[in-house]
């Protein structure tokens, strides 16, 4: 492979530099810079990630749309099982897959959060670069002997130095993410929660729909009547394998949006032994008897917050010797997370306002009590429904119409800067910003530039100016 990615990744500044653009991007715009950074260090043409910590988006890709929209969620997990082998230990796999319809070359990359939480997987489509023919000859054990002619395709492998670089940032970026979901913001919880459970819906009801109709068309395929065995066996044999398919897509899903309950409390009880490490503080601590069952993700990470916070502040607070969590399911359909400690028990009933907590609780249709006695310790519970409906729907940005580069834009106009300037700033041609300041002007509904500035104000920009990496 070419090393022409050491131009862009040969001195640990320029990696800092390129961690800093990309941690430093919103969630949405994320994948695009993922892209752009990582693709001087291996050059693709498409990207796609299976994301096991963000709910609201757990499966994405950006690139040409013949090829891009057409990788599934299915097809990410069907190839992160191919590559355990290597992503296992920590090593990117590159070889071959079949994408979109048709044999491509690929790096797939994966890594798990810190706190042990799900396996993130990232997809790169590398550029086809030689072309070959190959046929190849199978034994089926019921069809014969079969030969078949298909298309090879590849391209130079990347150099394992690149490969090891670009799992240790895409291991840093697994890590932003999940310190993102972790401590989200309680508009992002909801957002979260209703996106997982619309999408555990549909799969409910597609999968009861297409099963019955293939179970329908296997009835007759299977029938003694008719004569053609062969197209009888094949025909059963694609419809078996198409309900397998719908099973492990909902399999998936489930995986993605939801987390054992004893998986979650082994992760907190892990989070909470550093920030007990240097006290004499006991901790007890008792998981769900029932800890195969499954918790929406977002009650998973609201409760963890919520003890990890009561936590901190009978430390600061109650100074107790003894400090015992459980979590529980109430009968009324509820995930019960219970601190107690025999502090001096003065911690008062808005303890949990602090970090956002209570909001976080409250955006999930959740509610918390705290009970302090005087002398004898204090006891804070926090209860999360593990099935809502539908929050209510968030106030409309007035700017969520505009793309990132607009944006871009109005941030400049903000500012009261020229289209000169802008084009300057923004290392595009005059032209083309009056073309996007056309465009600003229609979806914000306002007839001058001014107008749109004022409305820019309003929603909180300009932003900050950003450290800008030079490529």
């Amino acid at each position: 492979m070419d090393e022409t990615w050491q131009e862009h990744w040969g001195r640990p500044e320029d990696a800092l530099a390129r961690a800093v653009e990309v941690l430093s991007t919103p969630r949405p715009d994320l994948l695009l810079r993922l892209a752009e950074v990582v693709g001087t260090l291996v050059p693709h043409e498409a990207i796609a990630q299976l994301n096991g910590i963000c709910t609201f988006s757990p499966a994405y890709a950006s690139g040409p749309p013949e090829l891009a929209g057409r990788i599934s969620a299915l097809d990410l997990s069907r190839l992160a099982d191919r590559a355990a082998e290597a992503t296992s230990a920590g090593l990117p796999w590159q070889g071959e897959a079949e994408l979109a319809g048709r044999v491509r070359p690929v790096v797939v990359v994966a890594a798990t959060a810190p706190g042990g939480g799900g396996r993130a997987v990232l997809l790169l489509v590398r550029a086809d670069t030689r072309t070959g023919t190959r046929t190849e000859t199978r034994t089926e054990p019921r069809a014969g002997t079969r030969t078949s002619t298909s298309t090879s395709t590849g391209t130079e492998p990347v150099t394992p130095r690149a490969l090891t670089i670009l799992q240790r940032f895409w291991e840093l970026a697994v890590a932003h993410s999940d310190h993102r979901a972790t401590d989200a913001a309680p508009t992002h919880a909801a957002t979260s929660r209703a996106s997982a459970n619309a999408r555990a819906r549909a799969i409910a009801e597609f999968t009861g729909t297409h099963s019955a109709a293939l179970s329908a068309i296997l009835a007759p395929l299977r029938s003694a009547d008719l004569d053609d065995t062969a197209a009888r066996r094949a025909a059963t044999e694609l419809a078996v394998t198409a309900l397998l398919d719908l099973r492990r897509g909902a399999e998936l899903d489930r995986t993605l949006s939801e987390e054992p309950a004893g998986a979650a409390f082994a992760r907190l009880a892990r989070e909470l032994g550093p920030l007990l490490r240097h006290t004499r503080v006991r901790l007890d601590v008792a998981p769900p008897a029932e800890a195969d069952r499954s918790v929406p993700a977002d009650a998973a990470h609201t409760a963890r917050d919520a003890v990890r916070a009561a936590v901190l502040l009978m430390l600061e607070q109650e100074k107790p010797t003894r400090l015992h969590v459980s979590w529980s399911f109430a009968t009324d359909g509820l995930l019960r997370a219970v601190v107690r400690g025999d502090g001096l028990g003065l911690l008062t009933s808005d303890a949990l306002t602090v970090h956002r907590t209570a909001d976080r609780v409250a955006v999930l249709g959740g509610h918390y009590t705290v009970e302090a006695v005087p002398g004898w310790g204090t006891t804070v519970t926090v209860d999360l429904p593990l099935a809502l409906p539908e929050p209510a729907a968030p106030e409309t940005d007035p700017l969520d119409g505009l793309q990132p580069r607009e944006l871009e834009v109005l941030d400049q106009l903000a500012r009261g800067r020229r289209n000169r300037d802008i084009a300057a700033a923004l290392h595009i041609s005059e032209s083309t910003v009056k073309f996007h300041v056309a465009n600003i002007l229609a979806k914000l509904d306002v007839s001058s530039r001014g107008e749109a500035a004022a409305l820019a104000h309003r929603a909180g920009l300009p932003r900050p100016e950003r450290l800008h990496v030079a490529s």
